[in-house]
């Protein structure tokens, strides 16, 4: 049976695979028990990181704000 690394996992869970090698790696998850825990594992972990929503604090946006008007002041005055 060929051995799938995490990798392999990982590029065929994003659709990243090979027709080849997503057939060979579909049968192993149908035949192996370790392997498709390894995938569930990492599906979830896709689902978590999906669900993140990342956004700056509002002490970065100030920075930015302030930063901009700064460089608009001085663009203005030349």
């Amino acid at each position: 049976m060929t051995e799938f690394t995490q990798d392999d996992l990982l590029r065929y869970l994003y659709g990243e695979t090979s027709e080849k090698k997503t057939a060979a790696i579909r049968a192993a998850l149908r035949k192996d028990a370790k392997l498709r825990g390894d995938f569930d594992q990492l599906k979830s972990l896709q689902n978590k990181l999906d669900q993140l929503k990342a956004s700056p604090s509002k002490k970065t946006i100030d920075n930015i704000l302030k930063y901009a008007a700064t460089k608009q002041s001085n663009v203005q005055t030349h």
